[in-house]
């Protein structure tokens, strides 16, 4: 559909017909907010309530109903999804200010890890553990998103996701509460900066509320089934520090909990979030979340299923139709109360209010602001380093990495070596230009090399289908090399939304390449391509090294090629638990003890075990090597017992033991011994990281308090008990250096 070929009015002409009282400036935004809510009429109202996916790209099933550019004109639209680029939303604003009350439209977009530029995926930026640099990428990309005329970023997504099986991990920030809420509260303040009425900020959207990383079967869209207490101690976490870092909105999930359907959920939206959270702002269904009640079977129709939604505090529909169809009729019923409906248009107007739209319905549709950013150089640079601090070295025998520049061979074997967009991996933006712009392995590290290195290439196989043609010349070209660096894992499509897989061992014949190439004795690096967590059991027991490289964005060649030669010391550590087997799934560094555990990784008798398979993962939290080593002293605490009043000391000393300089993250965790409810055996409370020259000694000190030791109690009172604490400090969850201390 060409929007450009229906009739624009002026935008000064159609201002000047506006009720001055709407844009009166010598008032508050609440009395504005008044102001316009009197003279709205239900059904005005109501499209303030709804919102369509435009006319290009869609991220979810389209309803098609109804003229969508005639409803613009009859107000009978809040919101815009997937419309960006100064063109576009100058022209369907204007459109929006020849309704009766000329209400600005909000233009929401799914920005999850970039816009022009293209970041890591967050689940590599979760490897990171570095705080500001996830900040500034969120900053970037709503520097970038905002100069397009997007007022509104479905992100970040802060799910718990302890099942990798579930293709949406790769948009979270992985299993633990403590790190997921951290990175959450760090998004909210990229996205939105110094302020969501600045054009340099959009409106973050805390999703999917709530607990929809706990899906069933790790199968997406599927039911939610928990205690409260676990949906509060865990689950709830990252969405309340998003709240609390000031997030504009809140989107809900599409699974049931406990029965209800998030959409109809009184409780989360209702009573948590706007009752005891005291969210200000509004919430948005998910992609026909209000609709699709219907096939869960809670709702008759679209008629009841809009009933339940505004009841439960659902502000907004996405792309279902049921408000736009239903609502004004269950007003006139006397079913639903039109102080709900006035409560939750007062929410949206006011987020427009606040964004400045009234005052200027364009001010972020500008063409120059588009043009500065479109390539920033700065941002690339912004999104190399980001790539670089997400990369997580799981192996390094014989110090095989980093590569020297002497000279020699290099073999670079696999699908996704001379692979373009598949290093932007999942929700990203496909633009004219990505072949140029694109940083391919192969070219980054053919730019890093030098005249020194001799370059060469097969791509062994394809990512997930079973031929094995190309093993006879990756072989070859691996016994004439020195080295050999086999790029593979997932297709950039094979995690996100939609994408549950219920194997994630490597697709295709990939293993069996590895295996071949291994094969001919020369020196082997993996790198590892993926969006979740992947199952490589026999790559990880006989590769030399390996690079989990996930996916890395607009300059990932770059940034592989800067780890695989030295320029940048690795120093990402996991966010997730990697399994040995989907059997293990899920699998999590928290859980609790059993009444028969194992007493080690071979006890199978009459213990919590499987008798094929170790209970350990493959790979734990919080694990990532160094060039370098790191020794750490055992911690030293200044008292062994505390009252609610004071503090604890933990102090540690870490000594960079290597040959080159490096970052690591030092990591707290305490466990409960006895409480009330179970506990579980480790949980992390603190962070820090720090840089060590080659044999240069830091000492660490954490301090713990009472309120890293509290938990949800059976009747979901968040309370700190009395007894004995161990604390643990190392460089991953299985660290065992530990001392114990007693909260009186």
């Amino acid at each position: 559909m060409n929007i450009k070929s229906f009739p624009l009015i002026l935008t000064m002409s159609i201002l000047l017909i506006v009720p001055p009282c709407i844009y009166a400036q010598h008032k508050t935004i609440d009395q504005r907010v008044d102001s316009l809510l009197s003279l709205m009429t239900l059904e005005e109202k109501i499209g303030q309530m709804n919102q369509y996916s435009g006319f290009w790209e869609a991220t979810g099933p389209i309803t098609e109903q109804g003229n969508k550019l005639e409803q613009v004109r009859n107000g009978q639209l809040g919101s815009l999804l997937n419309i960006t680029g100064y063109e576009h939303t100058h022209e369907l604003q204007e459109m929006a200010l020849q309704s009766r009350l000329k209400i600005p439209l909000l233009f929401g977009q799914d920005v999850i890890h970039g816009y022009r530029t293209q970041f890591p995926i967050p689940l590599a930026e979760a490897a990171s553990w570095d705080l500001e640099a996830i900040e500034l990428s969120a900053r970037i990309a709503a520097i970038e998103a905002a100069a397009a005329g997007v007022h509104w970023t479905f992100a970040p997504m802060v799910d718990i996701g302890r099942d990798p099986r579930w293709g949406r991990v790769m948009e979270g920030a992985g299993e633990d509460p403590y790190l997921g809420s951290l990175i959450a509260a760090a998004r909210v303040k990229g996205f939105q900066g110094k302020g969501y009425g600045n054009t340099d900020a959009v409106m973050a959207c805390v999703k999917h509320f709530a607990a929809y990383g706990a899906s069933e079967s790790g199968r997406d869209y599927n039911s939610v089934d928990m205690s409260y207490r676990m949906l509060n101690e865990i689950y709830l976490r990252p969405y309340k520090a998003a709240v609390d870092a000031g997030a504009a909105t809140v989107m809900n999930s599409f699974n049931d909990i406990n029965g209800i359907p998030a959409t109809a959920n009184s409780y989360i939206q209702r009573d948590l979030l706007k009752g005891q959270w005291k969210f200000g702002g509004f919430v948005v269904s998910d992609w026909g979340s209000i609709g699709e009640m219907i096939n869960h079977g809670y709702s008759k129709d679209c008629y009841q299923a809009a009933q339940q939604a505004i009841t439960a505090g659902s502000d907004m529909d996405m792309e279902s139709r049921c408000y736009i169809g239903s609502l004004a009729q269950l007003v006139k019923d006397g079913k639903a109360d039109a102080r709900l409906v006035d409560d939750a248009v007062r929410r949206i107007l006011t987020k427009k209010f606040e964004m400045g739209l009234f005052d200027d319905p364009f001010k972020y549709s500008n063409k120059e602001r588009e043009k500065q950013q479109w390539n920033n150089p700065d941002n690339l640079r912004a999104s190399r380093d980001m790539a670089k601090k997400s990369i997580v070295l799981l192996k390094n025998e014989k110090q095989l990495l980093p590569l020297d520049t002497k000279k020699k061979t290099i073999a670079m074997i696999g699908p996704l070596v001379k692979a373009v967009r598949d290093n932007i991996g999942f929700w990203s933006y496909a633009w004219p230009d990505d072949t140029a712009r694109i940083v391919t392995q192969f070219d980054g590290v053919k730019n890093r090399a030098g005249k020194n290195i001799t370059l060469t290439y097969a791509k062994g196989c394809g990512i997930s289908d079973s031929s094995k043609a190309g093993f006879a010349q990756a072989v070859k070209i691996a016994k004439q090399a020195d080295i050999v660096i086999l790029s593979i894992g997932e297709a950039g499509n094979m995690s996100g939304e939609a994408k549950s897989r219920s194997n994630i061992h490597l697709p295709g014949v990939q293993e069996d390449l590895v295996k071949a190439v291994c094969a001919t004795g020369k020196p082997v690096i993996v790198l590892i391509n993926a969006g979740r967590p992947l199952v490589f059991n026999w790559t990880a027991d006989h590769a030399q090294a390996i690079l989990y490289t996930w996916w890395l964005g607009t300059k990932a060649g770059e940034a592989i090629a800067d780890v695989l030669f030295g320029d940048y010391n690795p120093s990402g550590k996991l966010p997730m638990t990697f399994p040995r087997s989907e059997g293990q799934i899920p699998i999590y560094y928290n859980h609790f003890s059993t009444g028969r555990p194992p007493k080690s990784e071979t006890d199978v008798n009459y213990v919590s075990a499987y008798i094929d398979l170790p209970n350990s993962p493959k790979f734990p939290f919080g694990y990532g090597l160094s060039y370098t080593t790191f020794k750490y002293s055992e911690p030293v605490l200044n008292r062994s017992t505390i009252n609610a009043s004071e503090k604890l000391q933990v102090k540690v000393s870490i000594t960079n033991t290597g040959n080159y300089d490096g970052k690591e993250t030092v990591q707290l965790y305490i466990r409960d011994l006895v409480g009330s409810v179970v506990r579980p055996v480790k949980q992390l409370i603190g962070f820090q990281q720090v840089f060590l020259k080659k044999g240069e000694t830091k000492e660490i000190t954490f301090n713990i308090g009472v309120d890293d030791l509290k938990f949800y109690d059976n009747n979901v009172n968040l309370v700190a008990e009395p007894g004995d604490f161990e604390v643990f400090v190392g460089g991953s969850s299985a660290t065992e250096l530990k001392k114990t201390f007693t909260l009186l």
